[in-house]
């Protein structure tokens, strides 16, 4: 089945917050944000401002009737700034304006005075000084302190991983028109419309149930949206209140630059010890997160970091701790992976720099330590259903890895100006969100009279097709045909106290919450159809837009046991709940079983560095990924090949640049590298894993969004294996992304 939004995509019929049809009343906001990194407000002007013919109202946190507060995970994050502000960027007002052009030119008319106070910047200044978001999180196996003392070989040393930009191709928007009674609806671009919903009603002073949210879908949000995306609903909000007329804000992209987060920063140390065999016998690992001025979702993202520590590696005496150092940068969020890169990251380099040493293929310690049945993690789960060795054989049968490794080897010996690299890259991804509460969904089904179908679930779409999934489940389960099933917009007042679309678990927790409600229905509709049929309810099908008494071999058609069902008054609504079984999770012990299963996968990354420029080429990827028992595989391929780019992108020259002012220097697409047709792998090959799938997961079908993330990272370490070929005295470096200019400087240092 292919995705149902292509068509109007293509068409640019495709419905966004800013193609709403707005009222003829409609204002524009903009905000005023703070033109300093940290520092004392001394005075601010507005007058010559307000005084601009078109401009309505400019707001402060002095307008706000609730509480000026944001901060989800902790209240640390007012909406507009009050005395002090904390980052380049931060919200200090909220201009109302006819048009968005007198916006604007009313913004550069507020005068601000600022007394400058001191600036951190990076995480490792942040630890120095002692500024944290909150207590450290730390995760512990067996004795790591103990066994290293026993370790034949002992490798220790730093790693850098930046930032990463979102860059949705949708910027951050909302759009809040008042209702009567003092209700609000708001259009928002968000990931998560209850958390929306909520801190709309905490700032405005107001119940949650005055404050309806409403998402058509997203132009892309990769986590960008999923805490972000509320302060902007709620300065509409505010407005609205006040005003009592619609207000719309579309962030412009300099702006959403500017003042969004990004990809956590983390900057880490790492000692690894190995016993005779090449067995990883301890791991002992700190990271330093960057989570900007507020903690925004960085406490979770901090654990999710720990849990993906070893990657796909059992390690017997495992010490992992995480710092969420407080700097004067925009609170960094959310991003495609949500922490488990930037930890796999960092034992990934800790291998390839005891490989070194050792002078062997780094894929053989790799090998050595996979992950099998029955292994423990860190966190005190069991491996269970595990199918990463199957992955790596997999890839390395079915891709020839010894041809590979031939071939690069003649290449190398054959040019000299142009050196290959290879590397292998596993992952072993959780799927859950952390926080087991966030782990429930619901949907709510109506079978209208004609016999179509219309469904509302909390997933919002965001470009990974889960409205797709979604109209399958319900097709499939009630039997009737696609067409006939129509996915409604996320809505809070249809389907409330929804978990964000986030953590790879959309698909599941809707889809599970689908399935229930559709077999409930089925379940009442199979008695109406075997009193039409004079058959046993055991053995009534629903198949085909058919329904029919498998033995009798007698049909009806949907829309007959419809009509048969509203005559005789039976419900033909259902509201589902669906809790996933079985996780847990004990944070004062830092044990249990968060994840419901886990996604697997191996990718061989083949690259060629031009040694005189320090540019290169991605020449192949090649991934065995275990979809489960896919249920779109043409869908999930593309989210395999879209995680990809993003994670290459990540590793190799996308960079995120502060002054030491904490301005953003990458302001822009001409000083901020996103990955494009040039660099893009020029092959990709995705082969899926023959797997039996796993019963947590809908219809066997595997989360698929953030784990294909992590194979980008292979591309920085076949690139420094090219390196080294060229450079045998490069001494390794870890600091990501791997830009032209880091490797012009490898290969001649």
């Amino acid at each position: 089945m292919k995705n149902i939004d292509s068509y109007t995509h293509l068409r640019g019929e495709s419905l966004f917050v800013d193609d709403i049809i707005t009222r003829q009343d409609t204002l524009y906001g903009l905000v005023f944000d703070s033109p300093k990194a940290h520092g004392k407000i001394s005075s601010i002007n507005y007058a010559i401002a307000e005084a601009l013919e078109g401009v309505i109202k400019i707001f402060t946190y002095k307008d706000i009737l609730g509480k000026n507060q944001i901060g989800g995970i902790i209240p640390d994050e007012p909406l507009w700034a009050e005395e002090e502000v904390h980052f380049w960027g931060q919200p200090i007002a909220f201009i109302v304006a006819e048009t968005e052009a007198i916006a604007k030119k009313a913004r550069a008319l507020i005068e601000i005075e600022i007394e400058e106070l001191p600036i951190i910047t990076t995480a490792r200044e942040a630890k120095e000084k002692g500024s944290f978001i909150n207590a450290p999180r730390s995760f512990r196996l067996g004795n790591a302190n103990e066994a290293l003392k026993k370790c034949k070989h002992i490798f220790e040393g730093n790693t850098f991983s930046n930032g990463q930009e979102h860059l949705y191709l949708e910027t951050q928007g909302a759009y809040a028109v008042p209702m009567e009674n003092g209700n609000i609806k708001i259009t928002s671009s968000t990931q998560g419309p209850t958390s929306v919903q909520k801190m709309v009603a905490q700032v405005l002073g107001v119940s949650m149930h005055k404050i309806e949210i409403d998402v058509i879908r997203l132009g892309g949000g990769f986590g960008g949206k999923e805490d972000q995306a509320t302060p902007w609903a709620v300065m509409a909000a505010v407005a609205v209140q006040q005003l009592k007329k619609p207000v719309k804000y579309i962030l412009n992209r300099h702006d959403d630059l500017r003042m969004t987060g990004k990809r956590h920063p983390y900057d880490s140390t790492y000692k690894i010890g190995l016993d005779e065999h090449l067995k990883i016998i301890a791991y002992e690992v700190e990271f330093l997160q960057n989570s900007g001025a507020a903690a925004d979702l960085s406490p979770a993202i901090a654990e999710r970091t720990l849990f993906h520590a070893t990657n796909s590696y059992y390690i017997p005496n495992v010490s992992s701790i995480v710092h969420s150092c407080k700097t004067n940068l925009p609170p960094n969020t959310a991003f495609r992976g949500f922490g488990g890169p930037q930890g796999m990251f960092v034992i990934e380099s800790a291998i390839a720099r005891a490989a070194d040493a050792l002078k062997i293929d780094k894929k053989i310690i790799q090998e050595a330590n996979l992950l099998v049945e029955n292994d423990t993690f860190s966190y005190g789960q069991i491996a269970t259903k595990v199918e990463m060795k199957n992955t790596w054989n997999t890839a390395k049968k079915q891709f020839n890895l010894e041809k590979i490794e031939s071939e690069t080897a003649k290449f190398n010996a054959a040019n000299t100006n142009y050196k290959k690299g290879i590397s292998l890259m596993p992952i072993t991804f959780g799927i859950s969100f952390t926080n087991t509460p966030m782990n429930h969904a619901r949907a709510l089904i109506h079978i209208y009279q004609d016999g179509s179908v219309g469904v509302s679930t909390g997933a919002v779409e965001m470009g990974q097709s889960v409205n797709t999934k979604m109209l399958q489940v319900a097709s499939q389960t009630l039997g009737i045909s696609p067409n006939k099933v129509k996915l409604e917009t996320t809505n809070t007042t249809r389907v409330a106290n929804t978990s964000p679309s986030a953590a790879s678990a959309t698909a599941d927790l809707n889809g599970k919450a689908v399935l229930k409600a559709c077999k409930a229905l089925i379940e009442r509709l199979k008695v109406i159809a075997a009193n039409l049929l004079n058959a046993n309810i055991e053995h009534i099908v629903f198949k085909e837009d058919v329904v029919f008494a498998t033995k009798e071999d007698v049909a009806i058609s949907w829309e007959e046991v419809i009509a048969a069902a509203m005559l005789k008054r039976v419900a033909l609504t259902e509201n589902a709940h669906y809790a996933t079984p079985t996780i847990h999770f004990d944070k004062t012990k830092e044990k249990g079983h968060p994840f419901a299963y886990h996604v697997y996968g191996t990718a061989i990354t083949q690259v060629t560095v031009d040694c005189m420029r320090g540019t290169y080429e991605i020449d192949a990827v090649k991934i065995v990924h275990d979809f489960g028992k896919s249920m779109n595989l043409g869908i999930d391929i593309g989210q395999v090949e879209g995680a990809l780019a993003q994670g290459i992108g990540w590793m190799t020259i996308e960079e995120i640049a502060y002054g030491k002012d904490g301005r953003l220097l990458s302001n822009a697409l001409s000083t901020y590298k996103v990955p494009d047709v040039f660099s893009a792998a020029k092959k990709v090959e995705i082969i899926p894993l023959e797997t039996q799938g796993n019963e947590m997961a809908i219809l066997k079908s595997k989360a698929v969004g953030e784990p294909p993330l992590m194979y980008g990272i292979g591309a920085y370490f076949a690139i420094q294996h090219a390196i080294k070929v060229f450079n045998p005295k490069h001494k390794l470096q870890f600091h990501a992304p791997y830009t032209p200019e880091k490797v012009l400087l490898s290969l001649y240092k």
